[in-house]
């Protein structure tokens, strides 16, 4: 899941569920609404990123996500780039094994 919404993900496909704060509804590109929680954030390269799994199929890879500020309000912004994209997936496997380590 996480290769198609990588290629697929656009600036503002998310919506904020206000009843749990870490929910975003994210619609993909067949039209089919995923529940997402954000369970973790790390920076990379100047840029903060968030890792959201889907909240109905925790087993499923999770997804990244730039995390961009505008007029005060933050947003989720998709992964385009194909460098910054591998460029971050190293730095969170890089986290994600020293966490395992520890």
């Amino acid at each position: 899941m996480s290769e198609h919404l990588h290629d697929h993900a656009g600036g503002r496909d998310f919506e904020h569920d206000d009843e749990q704060d870490a929910v975003f509804i994210l619609t993909d590109e067949d039209g089919r609404e995923h529940e997402m929680i954000m369970v973790y954030t790390f920076d990379a390269e100047d840029s903060a990123y968030a890792v959201l799994l889907d909240r109905n199929d925790p087993e499923a890879d999770g997804v990244i996500f730039r995390i961009e500020e505008e007029n005060g309000e933050m947003f989720l912004v998709g992964i385009e780039d194909d460098e910054e994209w591998d460029r971050v997936v190293k730095v969170y496997e890089e986290i994600a094994g020293r966490e395992s380590e520890g």
